[in-house]
C-alpha cells in the first residue's frame, strides 16, 4: 500500500483496556506566558528565541502526508543502513554482554541523560516533575553507584521522559508535516528541533564530546555507545514491525501516537488521536474498506489473509 490518507492508515490506537477512545479529562495544553521564560537561566532564553524561529516556519498540523515519495525512500535508505551495519553492530553488543550488563548499561544512559528532561520541565513550567527528576538524577548518581543501579524507582520515583519537540508542544507550536530523516528517521517538522537544541544545550554525552579531544576521536565513544543500546532494546520488538502488512505506514502512526502520548501525559484525547488518523465523518472512513486494502497488499506480497 503506497498511498496517502486513507490508504496510508493502520489501526493503531492507544485505546483504554475496556475497548473505547475514551479517555478520562485533561487539562489544557496551553503556551507558556513569556513572563515565566525570563525566569530561566540564559542558555533557556536562547532556546526560546529559537522556537520563535521554529514556529515562524511550520506550517499547520496536517493529517496526510504530503512528503510520503521522500520519506518513503529515505525510509527505504534507513532500513538498508540499518540491515548493513547497525543491526549487526547492535546483535553483536548482544552476544558479547549479558542481560544485567545490558540492563545496568541501560540504566546508566537513562539517568545521564535526565537533564535533559529537567530542562525541559522547567521550559514547561513543570516545578514539580522537574524536582522529581533531578531528585531521580542524584539518587541514582549517588547511590547508585553512578546510574548503573536504579534505586530510586524502589523508593518510587517515577521516570519521565521530556524533550524539546515536547516543549514545543505545549508551547502551542503545530506539529507540522511528517518527515523521515535519513540516520535519523521519524520526525514531524516540529520535532526536528529537539535534536539540536537537546543535545546543544542540555545533553552531557554531547557536552563531553564537545570538550574532549582524545586520539582517534574517542571522545565520541559514549555516544556511540549510547546509540548502540537504543538500536539493542529494538530488536525485541522488530516482530511487530515485521509483521506489519505496510512498516512504512505502522511505523508513521506509532510514532505520532507515541508522540501525543507524551505531549498530553498519556492520556490524548479521543478526538486528537481521530484527528491526527484522519478518522472524521467528512472522509467517511470505512473500516471493511481498509480490511479489504489489507488483504489486497497480502495477496500481492503473496500472503495469505486471514
Amino acid at each position: 500500500m503506497r498511498g496517502s490518507g486513507q490508504e496510508g492508515r493502520v489501526l493503531v490506537q492507544i485505546i483504554k483496556p475496556s475497548g473505547t477512545l475514551k479517555h478520562r479529562p485533561t487539562r489544557k495544553v496551553a503556551p507558556m506566558h513569556l513572563n515565566l521564560i525570563s525566569r530561566i537561566a540564559r542558555p533557556a532564553l536562547a532556546v526560546f528565541a529559537t522556537a520563535l524561529l521554529a514556529a515562524c516556519h511550520i506550517a499547520p498540523p496536517r493529517t496526510d502526508d504530503p512528503n510520503e515519495h521522500f520519506n518513503r525512500n529515505m525510509y527505504a535508505f534507513n532500513d538498508k543502513l540499518d540491515k548493513a551495519v547497525i543491526r549487526p553492530v547492535a546483535v553483536g553488543y548482544r552476544k558479547v554482554t549479558t542481560p544485567p550488563v545490558r540492563t545496568a548499561i541501560s540504566d546508566f544512559y537513562t539517568n545521564i541523560r535526565l537533564p535533559i528532561t529537567v530542562a525541559n520541565d522547567l521550559l514547561q513550567a513543570r516545578p514539580k516533575q522537574a524536582f522529581q527528576s533531578t531528585s531521580r538524577f542524584v539518587v541514582n548518581l549517588t547511590i547508585g553507584f553512578l546510574g548503573f543501579k536504579d534505586p530510586a524507582s524502589l523508593l518510587g520515583i517515577p521516570l519521565e521522559d521530556n524533550d524539546f519537540g515536547v516543549t514545543l508542544a505545549r508551547w502551542g507550536v503545530p506539529e507540522g508535516d511528517y518527515l523521515v530523516l535519513p540516520l535519523v528517521g521519524p520526525t514531524t517538522v516540529r520535532d526536528v528541533w529537539r535534536l539540536p537544541v537537546d543535545s546543544y544545550f542540555f545533553d552531557p554525552l554531547s557536552y563531553y564530546s564537545r570538550n574532549h579531544s582524545y586520539k582517534y576521536g574517542q571522545e565520541y565513544i559514549p555516544s556511540a555507545l549510547y546509540l548502540v543500546t537504543l538500536r539493542s532494546r529494538g530488536i525485541d520488538a522488530e516482530s511487530f514491525l515485521a509483521s506489519a502488512y505496510d512498516p512504512y505506514v505502522f511505523m508513521r502512526d506509532a510514532y505520532r501516537q507515541q508522540r501525543l502520548y507524551q505531549i498530553y501525559d498519556g492520556s490524548p484525547p479521543a478526538d486528537v488521536i481521530e484527528k491526527m488518523q484522519g478518522l472524521n465523518d467528512n472522509q467517511g472512513f470505512d473500516p471493511d474498506k481498509l480490511l479489504e486494502e489489507q488483504h489486497s497488499w497480502e495477496r500481492q506480497n503473496g500472503e495469505k489473509p486471514e
